[in-house]
C-alpha cells in the first residue's frame, strides 16, 4: 500500500508474526469499565423519532455543509453527503447510532481529513466514487467485527491490544475510526479502485489495521503508523 504520506517504511520490519489464538487474560478494572461503556454504545439503534438522534444527524449536516440550510430530515440533499437515499435513517440499520457518533467525532476532531474525504479532494479519483456517509458506516461495522467488541474479552490479538489502548484513552475507538477511514481512502487511491471494489478495499484496510494493532511498540492509538495519515 502506498499512501499519501511516507509512513509505511519499516512497518513490516516491526511486525512480529505470530499465530492468533485464544488469549487467556483478564481486563483490568479501567479496561472493563470502558469496554462496558463502549458495548453500551454498540447496542443503541438509530431512532429517527428520537429528538437527540435527530439533533445529532442535523449536527452532522451542519459540520459537513455549514453554509447550506438543510430542508428536512428527509431530503434529496442527504445524497450530497453520500447517503443512499433521501432518508439517512435507513442506512443505520446495520450499525446503529454509534456509526453516526463516529462520523460526528471525525468531523469535529479531524475536520481537515473529514472534508478531504467528503469532497474527494486528493488523488486521481474514479468515475464512480464510494459514497462518503455509507462508507463511514461500513468502517464502523468493520472495526466492531475486527475487534470482537461484542465479546466479554476479545479473542484475537488486535482486539486484545486494542483493550490496552482503550485503557489508556477512552476515545480510542473513535480515534481508531478516524484512522481507519483515512487508511481506507489511502488504500482506495493506491488500488485505483472504483465503487464495485469497495468491499475489497475495506478488507485490505482491515488487514492493514490488524497488522498495525499487532505491533509490539504500539501503546496508544497515536503510535499506529496509519495515524500519521490524519489531518486536523
Amino acid at each position: 500500500m502506498v499512501g499519501p504520506r511516507s509512513w509505511i517504511g519499516g512497518l513490516f520490519n516491526r511486525f512480529v508474526k505470530r499465530t492468533e489464538k485464544f488469549l487467556d487474560y483478564t481486563l483490568n478494572p479501567i479496561q472493563q469499565q470502558r469496554l462496558r461503556r463502549l458495548q453500551e454504545r454498540l447496542h443503541v439503534p438509530f431512532d429517527e423519532t428520537h429528538p437527540d438522534h435527530q439533533k445529532a444527524l442535523i449536527k452532522l449536516w451542519n459540520i459537513a455543509f455549514p453554509n447550506v440550510v438543510l430542508t428536512g430530515l428527509i431530503s434529496e440533499q442527504w445524497k450530497e453527503m453520500g447517503w443512499q437515499g433521501v432518508n439517512p435513517s435507513t442506512d443505520f440499520r446495520g450499525c446503529g447510532f454509534i456509526s453516526l457518533e463516529n462520523l460526528l467525532y471525525f468531523g469535529k476532531n479531524y475536520p481537515a481529513s473529514f472534508y478531504r474525504l467528503l469532497f474527494k479532494q486528493d488523488g486521481n479519483r474514479a468515475t464512480w466514487e464510494y459514497p462518503f456517509a455509507v462508507a463511514g458506516i461500513n468502517v464502523s461495522f468493520m472495526l466492531i467485527q475486527m475487534l470482537d467488541l461484542y465479546s466479554e474479552t476479545p479473542k484475537n490479538l488486535p482486539g486484545y491490544n486494542f483493550m490496552k489502548l482503550l485503557g489508556e484513552d477512552e476515545e480510542a475507538f473513535d480515534i481508531l475510526y478516524c484512522v481507519a477511514f483515512e487508511l481506507m481512502d489511502a488504500q482506495w487511491l493506491a488500488m485505483h479502485a472504483s465503487y464495485m471494489e469497495f468491499n475489497e478495499v475495506l478488507q485490505v484496510t482491515r488487514t492493514q489495521l490488524q497488522r498495525e494493532l499487532s505491533l509490539d511498540d504500539v501503546h496508544r492509538i497515536q503510535d499506529l503508523p496509519a495515524y500519521n495519515l490524519l489531518y486536523k
